[in-house]
């Protein structure tokens, strides 16, 4: 996974929620988690990944979802989509960090 999102820039993997969280350029974007890719998203890009069949992530099964989405099927079969949804979801942590 590090390798398809390497166009990123700098990345550095991390434990954490019993998965991997993925910071590209010292913004944390993305977790692996059981296999599944989750990618940081926020009420802008919500409807997008609701539109393509995403599921939040809920780490502790608990109903209560972070604000990280499953990547898209198609992303994962495509490298230059993942990376699209990876600079999407990186887009987000620049501009929560910005806060």
């Amino acid at each position: 996974m590090l390798e398809q999102l390497a166009p990123l820039g700098a990345l550095k993997p991390k434990r954490m929620f019993g998965g991997v969280g993925i910071y590209a350029n010292g913004l944390f974007f993305a977790i692996l988690d059981d296999d599944t890719l989750y990618l940081k998203g926020d009420a802008e890009l919500k409807p997008r990944f609701e539109a393509a069949g995403s599921h939040a992530f809920d780490p502790f099964g608990e109903g209560k979802p972070m604000a990280y989405w499953s990547a898209p099927a198609e992303a994962m079969d495509d490298p230059d989509l993942l990376v699209e949804w990876a600079h999407r979801a990186l887009a987000v942590a620049g501009r929560k960090k910005a806060r």
